[in-house]
């Protein structure tokens, strides 16, 4: 499991514990996108999972922060219009977002970004949840979002459903530069991972890397990767 705050909210290791070998690993994954992209830069990546619960909104959060460490002003936005959490996990409230974005004219060009407390990176969470996810993800509006969180940003990472549960995740990503599947070691099924990625090739989706959640680190580096 993913180590909790004294609030109960999910912890970000990379805040709580930087000098730790989870940490160490979000920084390595941040040298990895960043090399893996020389040719066609990534500035907008949906991260998702194959199935539910493996830790992908805890796993794209703390990227986000490390992001912004290194130095990259980064918008966070829940796009997982059915199960949002973003906001749970910095602990900021829910009551406007990226549905806003998609309703009010002025919100493309003021967006209700959060302060999250961490220098250069700030929060879009989802707002009310609307009847129709996918179609407010695969609508021309939501182009148009995509466009005005790139304005502002050097890196935009988006927080999107499985891919296997519903089809958010797919249509999301067809807006995209890229996306990053998070996969849980010992509970995700190989063949829920190679489900995920026929659908993803099916509609040209670039793949840029997969993260291997919740895996057990040498004993002598201490710790766990979660």
């Amino acid at each position: 499991m993913t180590p909790s705050a004294k609030d109960g909210r999910p912890a970000l290791i990379t805040l709580t514990d930087p000098r730790s070998p989870v940490a160490e690993a979000y920084r390595t994954l941040r040298t990895n996108l960043y090399f893996s992209s020389l040719d066609k830069p990534i500035r907008t990546l949906v991260v998702t999972s194959a199935a539910p619960e493996e830790g992908k909104s805890t796993t794209l959060a703390n990227l986000a922060v490390t992001l912004a460490q290194g130095g990259q002003r980064t918008i966070l936005a829940d796009c997982d219009l059915r199960r949002p959490s973003l906001h749970d996990i910095f602990g900021v409230p829910n009551t406007q977002g990226l549905t806003t974005m998609m309703v009010e004219a002025g919100a493309l060009e003021a967006p209700p970004l959060v302060e999250t407390g961490v220098e250069g990176l700030w929060l879009l969470p989802s707002g009310p949840l609307p009847p129709n996810p996918a179609e407010l993800l695969g609508s021309r509006r939501m182009d148009e979002v995509i466009a005005a969180l790139a304005e502002r940003a050097e890196m935009v990472l988006f927080d999107a459903p499985p891919v296997i549960a519903v089809t958010d995740a797919a249509v999301l990503a067809s807006k995209v530069d890229g996306v990053l599947l998070v996969v849980h070691a010992g509970r995700t099924r190989r063949e829920h991972v190679q489900r995920a990625r026929t659908l993803l090739d099916k509609v040209g989706i670039r793949l840029v890397g997969a993260v291997l959640n919740d895996v057990p680190l040498d004993s002598t580096l201490g710790g766990y990767y979660r």
